[in-house]
């Protein structure tokens, strides 16, 4: 479900109890992919696992479940 969202490259990084995520966005409309990925059931039965290990920072945006991180260096 993921690479049919348009997601690639994704990675998952773990440090001092805290996890980092990084994702590629390869679509043309986030929002519909992520409503996709919400709606499917699979997806929803590993969150029903995966969400209550998790903790939200308190930074976040409002509405937000993960926070956003401002990118402050890239070298392609």
């Amino acid at each position: 479900m993921i690479t049919t969202c348009n997601i690639r490259n994704y990675s998952i990084f773990h440090k001092d109890g805290l996890l980092f995520a990084y994702i590629e966005y390869w679509g043309e409309d986030f929002e519909s992919d992520m409503a996709k990925m919400a709606a499917d059931p699979k997806t929803q039965e590993w969150w029903s696992v995966m969400m209550p290990m998790q903790k939200p920072l308190s930074s976040r945006a409002a509405g937000e479940w993960w926070a956003d991180m401002e990118e402050v260096f890239h070298l392609d």
